[in-house]
């Protein structure tokens, strides 16, 4: 067990960290930013008050086009926003969400000499002897930070993420820039209020700049996961991780897209084990992973054949009170009995408020598209003929419309990851065109569920790693 220092120790380090601190959310640094980032976007938003963001058909996807290309030269916190945004339905307008999706995720990495400054930052002028090897060359590079593969001097392989410099200022920068984006979109159409979104998506972004936040949560899924032969979590290196440095197990595997053309039973093993990292988490925890895009996960085999999938990433994890979990059961069972007072309180539970019953036909559209696969007993894809980047998209146009017209509604803070996680499993599902008995599956994981019984486990496992809930209570 760690060695716990005394109250007045801890108060006296964490003072030092902060005077020590040379990147935090420094006023120069996020100045600078806004100054980058206002420039591209000012055009946009004065096209977009201009032409009415909610206007014509062509008037949207002109100005979402603009947008994209705006977005498309900036690397760092706004690029990773406007990905979340393209893949929770609603948030944006159709078109809006296909230009944005068009974005990539990969950043030009930091040079040699640029890694060696960020090294010494985090881990002292000799970082080096505390690696047997390091390679200065990243592996992999996102918006965030970028990946480099090293080994520990017990010869282990290790995977250490090193975040880029300025990452807070340029967080806090980015995310005044949506909320003004934000804001003009709610004057052209106020079917549904993005307040709540933009809060949940800025308590996200601002945890995955801490590392040792991400390694709890890694160490959290270790504990959840644990005799899973499906899904592989790597182990946590401790000593060689810091606030933006997190060093990780290497797990050996094979980008799961490769596997795209592989036989029909291999596709569908790669699916189940994506189902079981997904729902188990989900229902023995109350977490789930809210990024779940393609390069988060990698494909392990055994003797010749895929056995399961890697977690590689662990920072847009969301906590849920276990009363949450215990509306996604309900929601279920009153959609599959036709029970309406269960499916009411589903959603109340989930925080949507003042709810007549024309508003909740709207949302048992999107219900119902959601739950489809797991009503239907039987082998199927998660969605028939639908293109993996089209996932939802048709639904979540015809909720918006209805909205329009029997709206307003605001979307909870709780159901914003929920939802984009459930997008983004089903679209990963797609690319393999796995075809398995959702329906079973499902079953067998809400077998026995009890809030209660959640509640306690989820209290266990958060105080094991020393964890509380991601994110504040719900705003009235």
């Amino acid at each position: 067990m760690d060695a716990v220092p005394a109250q007045g120790a801890t108060a006296s380090i964490v003072v030092k960290q902060i005077m020590s601190d040379q990147e935090a959310n420094r006023l120069s640094a996020r100045a600078t930013r806004y100054l980058r980032v206002g420039a591209n976007l000012s055009g946009v938003a004065a096209r977009m008050a201009g032409a009415r963001i909610m206007g014509t058909s062509d008037a949207r996807a002109g100005n979402a086009a603009a947008l994209t290309q705006a977005l498309g030269g900036l690397k760092g916190p706004l690029m990773k926003v406007a990905q979340l945004l393209s893949t929770i339905p609603d948030a944006l307008p159709p078109e809006y969400a296909e230009e944005l999706s068009k974005l990539q995720s990969e950043a030009p990495p930091m040079g040699a000499a640029f890694v060696k400054r960020r090294m010494i930052a985090e881990l002292g002028a000799n970082w080096q002897s505390r690696f047997a090897a390091f390679d200065l060359k990243p592996v992999a590079a996102a918006s965030l930070g970028q990946v480099h593969r090293a080994s520990t001097l017990q010869g282990a392989p290790v995977a250490v993420k090193l975040q880029y410099p300025d990452m807070a200022s340029a967080v806090e920068a980015d995310l005044s820039q949506l909320e003004i984006l934000f804001a003009l979109q709610r004057q052209m159409d106020g079917s549904i209020d993005t307040r709540q979104i933009l809060k949940e998506i800025a308590e996200r972004v601002r945890e995955e700049l801490d590392y040792l936040r991400e390694a709890k949560h890694a160490r959290l899924y270790g504990r959840i996961l644990q005799g899973n032969v499906h899904v592989r979590v790597p182990t946590l290196h401790e000593n060689l991780s810091t606030r933006r440095l997190l060093t990780l197990g290497w797990l050996e595997g094979t980008r799961l897209l490769t596997y795209k053309q592989a036989a029909q039973e291999h596709r569908n093993t790669i699916a189940r084990a994506m189902f079981e990292a997904w729902w188990s988490p989900m229902l023995r925890a109350g977490i789930i992973h809210g990024d779940p895009h393609l390069g988060n996960y990698t494909v392990f085999e055994e003797d010749g054949a895929p056995q399961g999938i890697n977690l590689l990433d662990y920072g847009c994890v969301r906590i849920f009170p276990p009363s949450f979990v215990g509306g996604v059961i309900d929601l279920y069972c009153g959609l599959r009995d036709n029970d309406e007072a269960r499916i009411v309180h589903a959603y109340e539970t989930w925080g949507f408020k003042g709810l007549k019953r024309e508003l909740i036909e709207v949302l048992n559209i999107w219900a119902r598209f959601i739950y489809g696969p797991v009503f239907d007993d039987r082998e199927r894809t998660i969605a028939d003929g639908v293109k993996p980047g089209e996932y939802g998209r048709k639904e979540a146009y015809q909720v918006h419309q209805e909205l329009k017209r029997k709206g307003p509604v605001t979307i909870p803070r709780e159901f914003v990851f929920m939802d984009r996680a459930a997008i983004g499993v089903g679209g990963v599902l797609l690319h393999l065109d796995a075809k398995l008995n959702f329906s079973t599956l499902f079953r067998e994981f809400i077998e026995g569920f009890a809030v209660e019984a959640l509640a306690q486990r989820q209290t266990q496992l958060l105080d094991a790693v020393g964890l509380e809930p991601s994110a504040p209570k719900r705003a009235s």
